[in-house]
């Protein structure tokens, strides 16, 4: 198919259908693109056989110059569903026709005449699928499609509506504080696990005390002091003066009497001789 786009006064350029629609841009609008059109379309085999005319639509041009209207809303406040609301609209100027406009509303706008001063539109009835924001605008009969600046919203709230925006909005605050809360403790627990580990780490660097480092401190010990000690259990430290032709070597004297006065009784004996070049541990077992 091919659409047609009606204007009077005015001929388009017939475009062919995407699928069951055809686009008219008119970008960089004008003061003579302003009108009423229609659009039609024709089959392509048969170019002489048009279809009727849709329905019209007015373009209407935006004059910065006319004052802005009013408007106002009655009841005020939240409104009861079931209550009847009034749309109050009016101007500074006479012989012009009154248009109501609501924000997301894709309908054409309804529009009425002024009576006196201004102009009414009654909502009755009203139900959740009314509330939103209003404003109105006018055109002068002159020149039904020029517009007027659009009046300042007024917001219609339905009971119920509000309690649902309010409930959804508690929600969502919820929901973020849950997941501030979730983020902070993940932070605080990534935090414990990085303290623990370094922790660890130190405790898993720090020297070990054995057998060796032992015996390390006991030679560091007596290179420091030439003269050799032996230290028995249960007796006094006894002093041992090196003897020159042991070629290093140093022997202890074990008390055998003491161990003897307790025979029938297993007694480890451990006797520690530090010297200054060599180190022995005896062990007796009675």
């Amino acid at each position: 198919m091919q659409f047609v786009l009606n204007k009077e006064g005015r001929r388009f350029q017939t475009v062919a259908s995407k699928g069951l629609e055809a686009v008219f841009p008119i970008s960089n609008v004008r003061w003579e693109d302003r009108g009423s059109y229609s659009c039609s379309y024709q089959n392509r085999l048969e170019p002489f056989a048009v279809s009727s005319p849709s329905d019209p639509v007015d373009l209407a041009v935006r004059d910065t110059s006319l004052p802005r209207p009013s408007i106002s809303l009655s009841p005020t406040g939240v409104t009861a569903p079931g209550a009847n609301v009034t749309i109050r609209c009016w101007g500074q100027r006479q012989d012009v026709r009154f248009f109501l406009h609501k924000a997301g509303d894709l309908n054409p706008p309804r529009h009425t005449d002024p009576a006196g001063d201004g102009a009414e539109f009654r909502i009755p009835t009203v139900g959740r699928q009314h509330g939103g924001n209003y404003s109105c605008s006018y055109r002068p009969r002159s020149d039904p499609f020029v517009s007027s600046q659009p009046s300042h919203p007024v917001q219609l709230v339905v009971a119920g509506e509000s309690g649902s925006l309010a409930l959804r909005c508690l929600t969502s605050h919820i929901i973020a504080g849950a997941s501030a809360a979730a983020a902070g403790l993940l932070l605080l627990l990534l935090v414990a696990f990085l303290c623990f580990r370094k922790t660890r780490a130190r405790k898993g660097a720090a020297p070990r005390p054995s057998s060796t480092s032992s015996m390390g401190a006991l030679k560091a010990s007596a290179q420091q002091d030439p003269v050799c000690t032996s230290i028995d259990e249960g007796k006094e430290p006894q002093t041992l003066e090196p003897d020159p032709s042991a070629q290093g070597l140093t022997y202890a004297e074990l008390d055998v009497q003491v161990l003897q006065a307790k025979r029938g009784v297993k007694v480890r004996f451990r006797t520690h001789i530090v010297c200054q070049t060599t180190l022995f541990i005896s062990k007796a077992l009675y």
